[in-house]
C-alpha cells in the first residue's frame, strides 16, 4: 500500500513537471527577438577598361572579373562584343587556373575601331564571364559605354522640322512629310504663341520661340541633348505623326549613371487624345497645306507626356526616341 501510495505521489509530480516544462519554452520563444536578416550574396563583377575610340585604329580592351562569392571559381571564360559591326579577336578567352574569393584576373581582346563618326555618339561594349563555382550564378555581365563628340546644347538648337506655318505663308511647312502643318494664327487663338508658357504634367515648357515657316520641332531620331536639373519626370511637349509615334528616351545622370523609359503622342489629328498614356495640352481647328488653309472641322492637336527620373540625380542630357513619327517642341523637368 505505502509503494502504491508512492507511486501516485510521483506521478503526481511528474505530470506537474511536464506540464511546467511545455509551458515555460513556450513563453520564451515568445518573447525572443528575431534574428537578423542574412545579407545578400556578393556577386561576381566584371569591369570594362576605357576604350580608345580615336579610329580607325586597333584597341586593345582588358576584362577584369572579380570572384566575390565564398567559392573558388573554377573554368573561367570570358567573351567580349563592342558594337554591331566591330570585329573583336578572339571573341573568347578561357583563363587558366581558378580564384579563391576575392581574387581578380584579367585579359584582354583586340576591337577594331572604325573612323569617328561626325556628331554625338554613345558606343556600349559588354564582356561576359562563365564559370563554375564563385558566386554559384554560373554567369555574370559588365558594360561599359563610351561617349564621343558633343550633346545638342539644347532642343532648339536640335530643330530640323517645320511644324507651324503663317496661313498667308504655308508652303514652307512639312510637319507629316505630306506638306501639311500646323497655322500659326489658330495656335495663337489657343495660347500657343511663340514663347508662350505651356503648363503640363507639373512641367513648365516653353512653345517654340521662333517665327512661322522655320524649323521649331524636333522630328526624334536619337538626338542627344543637353539638359540639366533634378526632378521625378521628364516632361514632353509634342505631338505624332502616324499612330505609331512611341520610342524610349535615355537619360544620362551627371554620376556616369543612365535610365531608360517609354512614351508615345497620338497622331495630331484622329487618333484618341489620350493614346499612349498622353494628355491632350491643346487643340487647335483646321491645318496649313501647301494650298492654303483648310480641314477647318477637324481639331489638330498638341500633347504632353512624360518617363520617370531617378529625383536624388542631376540629369546632364536626354537621348531621344529613334522614331521620326515622335515630333517635340520642347521638354522640361518637373519637380
Amino acid at each position: 500500500m505505502r509503494s502504491a501510495r508512492l507511486i501516485d505521489r510521483l506521478r503526481v509530480v511528474a505530470v506537474a513537471l511536464a506540464g511546467a516544462v511545455m509551458f515555460v519554452p513556450a513563453q520564451a520563444a515568445a518573447a525572443a527577438p528575431a534574428g537578423p536578416e542574412a545579407p545578400a550574396a556578393a556577386r561576381t563583377e566584371v569591369t570594362i577598361s576605357p576604350v580608345d575610340l580615336d579610329g580607325p585604329a586597333i584597341s586593345t580592351v582588358k576584362v577584369t572579373v572579380k570572384n566575390a562569392g565564398p567559392q573558388r571559381m573554377r573554368s573561367l571564360k570570358v567573351s567580349f562584343a563592342g558594337p554591331v559591326g566591330w570585329a573583336v579577336q578572339p571573341s573568347v578567352r578561357a583563363v587558366d587556373g581558378s580564384l579563391t574569393t576575392g581574387a581578380s584576373a584579367s585579359t584582354t581582346f583586340q576591337i577594331q575601331v572604325p573612323e569617328k563618326r561626325p556628331g554625338f555618339v554613345i558606343r556600349t561594349f559588354t564582356a561576359t564571364a562563365t564559370y563554375q563555382g564563385g558566386d554559384g550564378q554560373g554567369t555574370a555581365t559588365g558594360t561599359r559605354s563610351e561617349r564621343s563628340g558633343t550633346p545638342q546644347a539644347s532642343l532648339s538648337a536640335a530643330y530640323n522640322n517645320v511644324a507651324i506655318t503663317d496661313e498667308s505663308a504655308t508652303k514652307a511647312g512639312n510637319y507629316d512629310g505630306e506638306g501639311n502643318s500646323f497655322s500659326a494664327q489658330k495656335l495663337a487663338a489657343v495660347g500657343l504663341t511663340p514663347g508662350a508658357t505651356v503648363n503640363a504634367l507639373g512641367a513648365k515648357l516653353t512653345w517654340p520661340n521662333v517665327p512661322a515657316g522655320t524649323k521649331d520641332n524636333v522630328a526624334s531620331s536619337g538626338q542627344a541633348v543637353t539638359l540639366g536639373g533634378k526632378g521625378s519626370k521628364l516632361v514632353f511637349l509634342g505631338s505624332g505623326v502616324t499612330s505609331g509615334a512611341t520610342g524610349s528616351a535615355t537619360v544620362y545622370y551627371t554620376d556616369g549613371t543612365s535610365g531608360t523609359g517609354s512614351f508615345g503622342f497620338p497622331n495630331w489629328s484622329f487618333d484618341p487624345v489620350t493614346a499612349h498614356g498622353a494628355t491632350l495640352v491643346k487643340s487647335t481647328d483646321g491645318r496649313n497645306r501647301q494650298d492654303g488653309y483648310g480641314n477647318a472641322t477637324v481639331k489638330y492637336s498638341v500633347f504632353a507626356n512624360s518617363v520617370a527620373l531617378d529625383p536624388a540625380k542631376t540629369v546632364e542630357f536626354v537621348v531621344l526616341p529613334a522614331n521620326a513619327n515622335v515630333h517635340i517642341f520642347d521638354m522640361a523637368i518637373a519637380p
